[in-house]
């Protein structure tokens, strides 16, 4: 009797857990075009601290 109950409150534990992960990275998700810019400049740095242009 008590194990169900016990497995009844862990799942909606794990269900409220899982949802608010859900939830907080949509929220926080950074725009596409954040994350093309940040990598256009990635990748230029890189280029130039190896001493390739183009």
């Amino acid at each position: 009797m008590v194990a169900k109950l016990w497995k009844k409150v862990l799942f909606v534990i794990l269900i409220i857990a899982c949802l608010f992960n859900i939830v907080n990275k949509l929220v926080h998700k950074a725009s596409l075009e954040q994350e093309l810019q940040s990598s256009a400049e990635y990748i230029q740095e890189q280029r130039i601290q190896n001493g390739v242009q183009n």
